[in-house]
């Protein structure tokens, strides 16, 4: 398979690898077309099984090294929550776990590069995705010099089947078949599929498809209470108990699996200007978006909450686009930050054949006042005080069919 080169000289690549087809194909094909060395560097954001014998199989693709840095931490506190506190949610449904962690894994590549004397990095995003964007954008932000390599956009390759029979010419030893050929993306925050199947909207994803979550009508027919609690935002209590981040959105991930929770399917609209079809599976951080607006009902003035949904879709959008090393990004999650300062307290969800259901909510903060909107008794409202109020509220409606009436009149 004849492959495209470059005239300058490339001494060594650091690649983000993940050790999928993409990927590992790279690897070899670097090397045959710069005659680069290439140190392979992989971000553990808790794909768990994906990373074993991954370094093994990066040297038998060809690589001289293969770094594997351990970010779950992070990428949950600095990246998920921050997104999470926003409200940032794209399109309405996706919740971003492929968009927030690429950014982090660009920003340790980048790392990798200065330390092991790179003078380019690489990825495996497609020339038609959002990858390639979120990764080079990082790039340019933090290192500009780095020169960059997307295979994806020279090779001849034009397909999984074609990688794949490359993959084979170079003895790559690689997960995807030709049978399930899905592009997927596992990380602690969610699990996503495209491709396949799944490229016509109309087919339903197929059933084997779904790799954590119950599908709904298997799910147990009884549902399971939990208790949340958030400090300033931030998600730190599950059932009365402390836990560590990386513990805590494995233990929801496990429940919400098991009740059929956080199943998504998206016709998105790409940042390179085409639909594609996601399907998502993110049970945790579905259960923990649900238990922040519940906190923020209660806990955010109505002026601050309006106008943080607003914010909450620019974040979004900012974070799918690969914008997160942005003066604006920063700026948000300033902005963020000062409206989250009262938002603690405790929700408790039922979870329930792919259902969160809210079952209750309290906070110290709590701006809700049981005296203030009882329908009994109480010495702060005055009822007859609305009369007035709705008069001036109404009054351009008012003047409007006054004007409308002159004129009709006139005629």
């Amino acid at each position: 398979m004849g492959m495209t080169g470059s005239d300058k000289k490339v001494r060594k690549t650091a690649l983000a690898y993940s050790g999928g087809l993409d990927t590992s194909v790279a690897v070899p094909w670097l090397r045959n077309n710069y005659g680069c060395e290439v140190v392979c560097f992989c971000a553990n954001l808790g794909q768990e099984d994906e990373l074993d014998g991954l370094e093994d199989k990066a040297r038998a693709s060809g690589a001289s090294k293969c770094i594997v840095r351990d970010v779950r931490e992070e990428f949950l506190t600095d990246f998920a929550f921050p997104t999470l506190r926003a409200g940032a949610i794209y399109e309405r449904d996706y919740l971003l776990g492929t968009s927030m962690a690429r950014p982090l894994i660009a920003r340790h590549l980048v790392d990798v590069a200065r330390a092991e004397g790179c003078d380019a990095i690489a990825h495996g995003a497609t020339g038609k995705g959002n990858d390639q964007v979120r990764f080079e954008l990082t790039v340019m932000a933090l290192e500009p010099s780095l020169r960059i390599i997307a295979p994806w956009r020279e090779w001849n390759i034009r397909g999984r089947v074609d990688a794949l029979e490359y993959a084979e010419e170079w003895n790559v030893p690689v997960k995807a078949t030709a049978d399930r050929i899905y592009s997927q993306d596992t990380n602690l925050w969610h699990l996503s599929n495209e491709g396949g199947p799944l490229e016509d909207p109309w087919n339903e994803p197929p059933k084997d498809m779904f790799e954590w979550t119950a599908a709904p009508e298997d799910a147990p027919d009884k549902p399971v209470e939990l208790t949340l609690g958030y400090v300033k935002g931030v998600p730190c209590f599950l059932n009365g108990q402390n836990m560590d981040p990386v513990s805590l959105l494995k233990e929801l991930n496990a429940l919400g699996a098991i009740h059929g929770v956080g199943r998504v399917d998206l016709v998105e609209n790409r940042l390179v200007g085409m639909k594609s079809r996601g399907v998502y599976e993110t049970p945790g951080g579905t259960i923990l978006y649900r238990g922040h607006q519940a906190l923020e009902q209660l806990c955010l003035d109505r002026e601050t909450l309006h106008h943080k949904e607003q914010m909450g879709l620019k974040f979004a959008e900012l974070v799918y686009n690969g914008q997160w090393y942005t003066p604006l990004r920063e700026a948000i999650t300033a902005y963020v930050e000062s409206t989250q300062a009262t938002v603690t307290g405790e929700v408790r969800l039922k979870l329930y054949k792919g259902n969160v259901i809210l079952a209750g909510r309290r906070s110290p903060h709590s701006l809700y006042r049981e005296d203030y909107v009882t329908f009994e008794e109480d010495d702060v409202y005055d009822q007859e005080d609305a009369e007035g109020f709705i008069r001036l509220f109404g009054l351009p409606l008012k003047v409007q069919a006054l004007v409308r009436s002159d004129g009709a009149a006139s005629d």
